[in-house]
């Protein structure tokens, strides 16, 4: 395939950086949202035609180079057997772990229950252009748990998860071990259907210190990483929060490692495996500014990428609910026509 994304993480260079967005398939996009009004986001998931659709939606309005699954990275405790519920207020789940005794927790992971997802993949490859590749992409094995522990999507400090991590570190050991086993399975069947990419979402690494993190759940990025280079496609990793504990990373846990907006991109650079790419790391909230700003911040972009050809333009997390669409057409626009003189 041709592609300016799948060049730029083989190490070939190009006369500027591939561009896609973290949450692109919605939030932001009218023709997105004009569908929310006759879809449950379930339902939009689970009709493998409708779920491909969306999923291009972002290639057709914004011009992006990539697609990237529409999906969530709930369906793998979904998959446990752990009811799940997307509400107004973001996802439920009927019983969380935090309601149960640690010793007590039994999940029941049946990998069936991700079959329509790897129809809305067939689905995508069917109408996708040639030259756009597909992300596939699932929860990091902390962010994950959080969830299950927690309940609920909007608690974003996660305290009973917290609190359950550091009183229950051997059954917290043996929940990672079941979340990594089927996660494997998922990018498995994921590789098998033709994804292109595919990328780890730990949104909440910042959470517990880069130490307990490299102990607890690093072991299970390495060993997703591992298969991912065995079905031969290029792994990365978004550790939101890691912070300094991207110093630790190898190309054994991933081949590009997504940058968050709270570290300068050229500091990250010098921390990071120098055969590690990067991707990102635009604060996505400068989305809500005027254009005038949106392009001198993104100007200061032009000296980083014309050095540092390994790199993937995107934002440092996700769109955020009520950025003008205007913007996030605006973005994508400078980064394909500005004048990166690439190296």
């Amino acid at each position: 395939m041709e592609s300016l994304l799948l060049d730029t993480i083989h190490g070939k260079p190009h006369s500027r950086p591939p561009v896609w967005f973290m949450r692109q398939a919605g939030r932001v996009l009218p023709s997105y949202l004009a569908l929310k009004e006759k879809h449950t986001f379930w339902q939009m998931m689970r009709d493998p035609e409708l779920a491909s659709d969306v999923t291009l939606l972002p290639v057709y309005d914004l011009g992006v180079d990539a697609a990237i699954l529409f999906s969530d990275i709930l369906v793998i405790p979904y998959a446990m057997g752990m009811g799940l519920d997307f509400t107004d207020k973001g996802p439920v789940f009927e019983q969380p772990l935090k309601n149960r005794e640690a010793a007590d927790i039994k999940l029941n992971p049946d990998a069936g229950k991700l079959d329509y997802i790897y129809k809305a993949i067939d689905a995508t490859n069917s109408k996708r252009p040639e030259n756009i590749p597909l992300i596939g992409f699932c929860g990091g094995p902390l962010t994950v748990l959080c969830y299950m522990i927690e309940g609920l999507g909007t608690h974003q400090a996660f305290p009973n998860a917290v609190k359950f991590i550091y009183k229950n570190k051997e059954q917290t050991k043996k929940l990672i071990e079941t979340i990594t086993d089927l996660s494997i399975e998922y990018l498995k069947q994921k590789a098998a259907h033709k994804i292109d990419v595919f990328q780890l979402f730990e949104t909440h690494a910042g959470l517990v210190p880069s130490e307990l993190y490299n102990e607890l759940f690093m072991p299970s990025v390495k060993k997703m990483a591992r298969v991912a280079g065995e079905q031969k496609i290029p792994f990365i990793f978004f550790p939101k929060g890691l912070s300094t504990g991207l110093k630790e990373l190898t190309p054994e846990h991933c081949d590009f490692v997504s940058i968050d907006w709270q570290i300068d991109l050229a500091e990250a650079r010098k921390m990071v495996h120098p055969d590690i790419g990067l991707q990102g790391n635009l604060d996505p909230r400068l989305l809500f500014a005027d254009q005038k700003s949106i392009q001198r911040t993104l100007e200061k972009y032009l000296d980083f990428g014309s050095k540092h050809s390994k790199w993937i333009f995107n934002l440092g997390h996700g769109f955020m609910p009520g950025i003008p669409y205007e913007n996030a057409e605006f973005l994508t626009n400078w980064v394909k026509n500005a004048d990166w003189n690439i190296q």
